[in-house]
């Protein structure tokens, strides 16, 4: 035998004749087909779009599984099953935040030879980024519209608008255990803006300053300020990739580009978490 070669196991499964394969259980056939380049004369680097988008929508899928999870285990008011499932969510915005690394590999001049292949379509059009942002809190009823084209998607989203975030939801929670939430943040028309409330930085600044007798929620809005952290560096990241790859030119879907993603930058889910900081110690 050759001195760089192993014998393969007697154990080891080698026909899948009408049996479930690696392959069949993940469906690489359609997963690994689905990469169509449109550049003609084709163009290198539009392999390498196509596979970030299409790998970060892989990984929103994921996120915002987790997220919906989370949100049902706080309306039960079951909190401990939550920490995972955030610890976890902000391991997938790692993994989201790095790959903009690889992005950034490709030069101006190797985005320009594809981008007109693009079209109209932009990232400002993922169904899951902005259904990750309104499970977060994010809400913008003109958002919804670009998917008006596609019912099924419009109805889908208008559900996720109208319905209360993930810090909704906690602050429902924190209600239920007693804690003086104000009114006008436990029943609202939650499609609208979530506002900051100086009663919700009076309730927190109880938890925080006796962690021990609120540890739940205590070790919750922890992990909520981790989520969000890694939401805003992801949104930075993705700014520094564009600005270094097209500068300021106008987005393909038609945003200002750059100085679109530097206003989200702006935008917070959960306020009074940071917020109550400045009122301790």
């Amino acid at each position: 035998m050759h001195p760089n070669q192993r014998d393969l196991e007697a154990g080891i499964q080698t026909d899948f004749t009408n049996r479930l394969s690696y392959g069949g259980y993940l469906h690489l056939d359609r997963l690994l087909s689905a990469q169509a380049p449109l550049s003609n004369p084709p163009q290198h680097d539009e392999m390498l779009f196509i596979m970030q988008h299409q790998v970060s929508e892989l990984w929103m899928k994921l996120l915002i599984h987790e997220l919906r999870a989370g949100i049902r285990y706080v309306q039960a008011d079951n909190l401990s099953p939550c920490f995972k499932i955030l610890a976890r969510a902000k391991l997938i915005q790692q993994q989201l935040f790095n790959m903009w690394a690889v992005l950034e590999t490709m030069t101006p001049s190797e985005y320009a030879e594809f981008r007109p292949a693009l079209g109209q379509s932009s990232g400002f059009q993922s169904y899951q980024y902005r259904t990750l942002e309104f499970l977060l809190g994010n809400k913008h009823k003109g958002q919804a519209e670009v998917f008006r084209y596609d019912p099924a998607l419009y109805a889908a989203i208008q559900a996720d608008l109208s319905a209360p975030s993930l810090w909704d939801e906690f602050l429902r929670h924190l209600h239920r255990q007693g804690l003086p939430v104000p009114a006008e943040c436990l029943e609202r028309d939650f499609s609208e803006p979530y506002v900051a409330n100086a009663g919700v930085v009076a309730v927190l600044k109880t938890i925080y300053t006796d962690p021990h007798n609120h540890w739940a929620a205590y070790e919750m809005a922890e992990k909520l300020v981790d989520v969000e952290e890694a939401f805003q560096l992801w949104r930075f990241r993705h700014m520094k990739t564009v600005e270094r790859v097209i500068g300021f030119k106008q987005g393909t879907g038609g945003s200002s580009g750059v100085a679109f993603l530097k206003r989200a930058l702006d935008l917070t889910f959960f306020p009074e978490l940071i917020q109550v900081r400045s009122e301790l110690g």
